[in-house]
């Protein structure tokens, strides 16, 4: 850690003849949403969901948990998401991140406790809010810290996501594969870390100022006698009510103008068409592929579904560290190398269905989580190259608003349609030619792209040589 004698540190001066950490200003904050983020993501009943819903603890089918049970989380997600968005930035981040911790801490103890379908219909209901509320989870920090700490902090803060993730994955497989723990005391030792979450969530800092609204309303500038409390505190109230109402009109306006002047780069737009059918497709595929290990080894009471998650997040997690450190022309080949990439995706999530080997099923399905997460983070720096900060926050809303509507559509249709009653074979060979599509839509961009860069390139060489004077072309 390094200490300045400037006298300055952050925001604040220093206090004279003592020498203050630089980073004070952000350590303590930073700290409390990694510790809230790593605790509220290791849930080590959830490669096991599946498992325990049809296990002997729930005794639900495998055709309820399909269509009764996992699209609620789909669809409230969506309906939760539009709310979430508009109301962080009003609401100052913190209040939406509790209300995910009490949403993660709800839902797990109705998995616990509760019995039928309704509980756990109800279970992923609650859930539902949490995963609308991540919003407010990553961008909670930059509102607190000031600009020249985002790129460390960002790292930091989605380091801590991913391995909160891994260890509760991996911690589920050790457990019930070699100390025989059931599945009952993995969703309780859930419960557990998603209850230190919402303690966390607590003790975290109020942001002072939103990212997006700069006006300051104080009602504490005025300066009023005591006997007018009363009146005081109906003034406030009326003041915050005006405020919320322009806020929100402001935010839908410049939702319009926003939208429309960053889409209307083609480069952005088919990164952004990526990103939403991106992750459309893998979180379809990563909500119901238990259903496919159970269809694949039935009554498989040493699953290795734990070890295959946490293996996958953690290669995930490397690719993406390691696209970082890529030397490519990225405006040039970036589109059609998404195009190819996705193809690999659909090639795995086939390959997952078809085979009647769970191992070969599992290595599938790291590959192609491995692979998602790295197109993932290209599409993310890439939008984030040509867009500023605030349009980046916009755009990433938007991007993932447009993938769970994408996905709801894809439930509504393989799922929730009774004509169709499609097994959970045909429902993946379905999603992989989902990405079968998304590939050649990006494949024939990226062909143009590249031919239309080379071209452009060529003509401007062309042009200088003819400009070059006559004589040079003596020497």
């Amino acid at each position: 850690m390094d200490f300045c004698c400037s006298w300055k540190c952050g925001n604040r001066p220093c206090r004279a003849a003592r020498y203050t950490p630089c980073c004070a200003g952000w350590v303590g904050p930073t700290v409390l949403l990694c510790v809230y983020g790593f605790f509220s993501m290791m849930r080590p009943i959830e490669p096991f969901l599946t498992e325990f819903f049809t296990g002997p603890y729930k005794n639900l089918t495998a055709t309820q948990v399909t269509t009764q049970v996992y699209p609620v989380l789909t669809y409230f997600s969506l309906v939760f998401l539009i709310p979430v968005l508009l109301v962080t930035d009003l609401l100052r981040y913190k209040p939406v991140i509790v209300l995910q911790g009490l949403s993660y801490v709800t839902a797990f103890l109705l998995v616990l406790l509760g019995s039928g379908i309704r509980a756990a219909q109800v279970a992923l209901f609650s859930y539902s809010i949490a995963m609308a509320a991540d919003v407010a989870y990553f961008t909670y920090i930059y509102s607190v810290v000031q600009p020249s700490y985002y790129q460390r902090v960002t790292s930091y803060v989605r380091g801590a996501n991913l391995l909160g993730y891994a260890v509760g994955a991996l911690l589920a497989q050790i457990l019930q594969s070699l100390g025989g723990v059931s599945l009952y005391c993995l969703a309780f030792v859930t419960l557990i870390s998603v209850s230190i979450a919402l303690i966390t969530s607590l003790l975290l800092p109020m942001p002072k100022t939103s990212l997006f609204i700069k006006e300051n309303y104080s009602v504490q500038q005025r300066n009023a006698d005591e006997d007018a409390d009363k009146s005081e505190s109906q003034y406030y109230i009326w003041v915050w009510s005006v405020t919320a109402a322009r806020h929100i009109g402001r935010m839908f306006t410049r939702l319009v103008l926003d939208c429309k002047q960053c889409y209307s780069s083609v480069a952005v737009l088919f990164f952004c068409i990526w990103a939403a059918t991106g992750r459309c497709g893998f979180y379809q595929v990563a909500s119901y592929v238990q259903l496919l290990w159970l269809y694949i080894q039935p009554h498989n009471f040493t699953a290795y579904n734990g070890g295959v998650d946490g293996i996958g997040t953690l290669s995930g997690a490397a690719a993406t560290v390691a696209v970082g450190h890529m030397s490519l022309e990225w405006s040039v080949w970036g589109e059609l190398l998404l195009g190819v990439l996705t193809f690999l995706i659909a090639g795995a999530v086939f390959l997952m269905d078809l085979t009647d080997n769970i191992w070969i099923s599992y290595t599938c399905y790291i590959l192609s989580k491995t692979i998602y997460m790295q197109l993932a983070t290209i599409c993310s720096f890439q939008i984030a190259k040509t867009l500023s900060r605030k349009r980046y926050a916009l755009v990433f809303g938007i991007n993932i608003f447009m993938g769970m509507v994408l996905q709801s559509v894809l439930t509504a249709i393989v799922i929730n349609t009774k004509s169709l009653q499609l097994t959970i074979t045909s429902q993946f060979v379905i999603y992989a030619s989902f990405f079968v599509a998304v590939s050649l839509l990006l494949t024939v961009r990226g062909v143009y792209t590249v031919l239309h860069m080379k071209r452009a390139a060529a003509g401007n060489q062309a042009e200088r040589a003819t400009n070059l004077p006559e004589g040079s072309h003596d020497l």
